[in-house]
């Protein structure tokens, strides 16, 4: 075990998740250290998705058993007691609005939290092999430069000043330091092996997050379009919307509890990784890198010295050494050898360069820098990301009781639109406020005119003693009204008495009471034109 580290403590939801039972399929317990490449661990894991699939039968179960119970209680109900189940049904539809509202905005939430962790996790990767790569890099460079450039200037540099041979001894000494810096670049470790890793994992965690994140945000968009067809229904009163939305409010209840499997088996295991993750990464660099040099990157303590101390310090040594040795040729030997200026120039600019690659070379493998890529990829994917999926888990759960609330309440909806429908259906036909009856008038063709009433005759009768009401006179022709009485109620309709000025729909006068009462309507004129103005 590593020193307690004081940089990096674990949340406390990874530790909660790290600390649920890890059963394998025969319900033994299993170790809950990250294994991923362990067969153990992996059913584990698919151990706990499972419990995921078992809260999906059960709910189905009790949906299944509700609506049993509730088709039972419609058959033992007498038909002739209604009972008002409209306001059950409308505050069942809003609670579940509620929660499916309430669960789109966590799942939103959630998905960007996981994105935005998964999203820091890959830069620091990515900076960290930016480093690795740049190590490599220059260790190359350097000791190309050494045993190419610098060997063919000092092997005409030999030609050139062999007459002095405690030049020539100068120069083997500079041959004789650039193999031992060579040398010691060699000592350090690869990292090709480290880069081409985190290059695939990168590779691969921006893939299956890219997919990740589309599919929750089209589960978002799935949820919500299925909770407005659950309202529509609702407010049109149709069945075609009432039946589509069941179907899709039983998909999304599969899919919600889907979600919650993969929710939870990838925050379990992310969690096992987040408790101990130094552990791990030592595991699988064993075979690349020793064991100090992952320990002094991964715990970057200033108490404990740096393992490339030694090769650095030699480095910096013989380039020194060099340097003098080339300037002081350039000094004494230039005025004597004109012929060796360009070789010697050439000497110097590649010491100068080795130099700067040196300082550069220092600065990378300092464990400050990759440390902090790696601390910075723990808070991502163990605060940012976990938290995240565990705002999803909850976004499942709240769909799923959303959704349960939407089917337990659509027979109940289903029933009122049925009862609805067999009301209109017992209505009068001819009953003119019927609204189904306007319906079936409005499509109906109208009929051929009636005959006037001017081509019925009739006579008096025992109409004569009947005197006209008060009521003032409409201007209308009585055609009009008995066409508006076939409108209305389908036939004409003769009553005794006529109904002027009332609101509902006028009646139709039969020929002998037309005739009585024109005839005292002609009578009251005259009597009132007999009065002098």
């Amino acid at each position: 075990m590593g020193p307690a580290r004081a940089d990096y403590l674990a949340p406390w939801w990874a530790a909660w998740l790290h600390g649920l039972p890890h059963r394998g399929p025969r319900l033994q317990p299993v170790p809950s250290a990250f294994r991923p490449q362990d067969p153990d661990y992996q059913q584990s894991l698919l151990f706990l998705g499972l419990v995921a699939a078992v809260c999906l039968g059960l709910n189905l179960l009790f949906l299944a058993v509700y609506l049993i119970c509730l088709c039972c209680c419609k058959r033992d109900q007498d038909p002739d007691s209604k009972q008002p189940h409209s306001c059950c049904v409308t505050w069942m539809a809003v609670t579940a609005g509620l929660i499916c509202c309430a669960a789109v905005g966590i799942g939103f939430y959630g998905n960007s939290e996981t994105n935005d962790g998964v999203f820091q996790l890959l830069y620091a990767l990515d900076h960290a092999n930016q480093t690795l790569t740049g190590i490599d890099s220059l260790v190359a460079g350097t000791t190309l430069q050494m045993q190419g450039g610098l060997e063919q200037h000092l092997a005409r540099l030999n030609e050139v000043l062999a007459p002095r041979g405690d030049y020539v001894q100068t120069l083997k000494l500079v041959e004789q330091l650039a193999g031992s810096i060579v040398l010691q670049l060699q000592g350090l470790p690869g990292w090709g092996g480290v880069s081409a890793d985190l290059t695939v994992l990168s590779a691969r965690v921006a893939f299956v997050e890219y997919y990740r994140w589309l599919a929750y945000l089209l589960f978002f968009i799935l949820v919500l379009t299925v909770c407005l067809l659950a309202c529509l229904g609702l407010a049109k009163r149709s069945r075609c919307l009432l039946a589509t939305m069941l179907c899709c409010g039983l998909l999304t209840l599969v899919l919600s509890w889907a979600s919650m499997a993969v929710d939870t088996v990838a925050a379990v295991g992310t969690s096992d990784f987040c408790v101990a993750p130094d552990k791990f990464i030592m595991n699988q660099t064993d075979d690349e890198i020793s064991a100090v040099v992952a320990h002094y990157y991964l715990y970057c303590d200033q108490s404990l010295s740096n393992p490339f101390q030694q090769v650095l310090t030699v480095f910096q040594r013989s380039l020194t050494t060099m340097q003098i040795q080339t300037q002081g040729l350039i000094q004494y030997a230039l005025p004597l050898f004109p012929t060796a200026e360009k070789d010697l120039l050439g000497v110097q600019q590649l010491l100068n360069s080795s130099e700067t690659s040196l300082h550069q070379l220092t600065a990378l493998l300092d464990c400050r820098g990759l440390h902090k890529d790696y601390l910075d990829a723990l808070i991502g994917i163990c605060y940012d990301g976990v938290e995240g999926l565990l705002y999803l888990g909850l976004f499942s759960l709240l769909a799923a009781a959303s959704f349960s609330t939407i089917i337990c309440a659509a027979p109940r909806a289903w029933k009122q639109l049925t009862g609805r429908d067999r009301d209109y259906d017992d209505m009068d036909e001819e009953d003119p406020f019927n609204p189904q009856a306007r319906r079936i008038a409005a499509h109906r063709p109208p009929r051929g005119q009636l005959r006037s009433f001017c081509s019925y005759s009739s006579s008096l009768g025992s109409q004569s003693s009947l005197h006209p009401p008060a009521q003032t006179v409409s201007n209308a022709p009585v055609s009009e009204y008995m066409n508006q009485a076939v409108l209305f109620g389908g036939n004409p309709r003769y009553e005794n008495v006529p109904l002027i000025g009332r609101g509902s729909p006028p009646p139709t006068y039969s020929p002998s009471m037309r005739a009585t009462y024109l005839s005292v309507t002609d009578e009251h004129v005259r009597h009132r034109g007999d009065f002098p103005a």
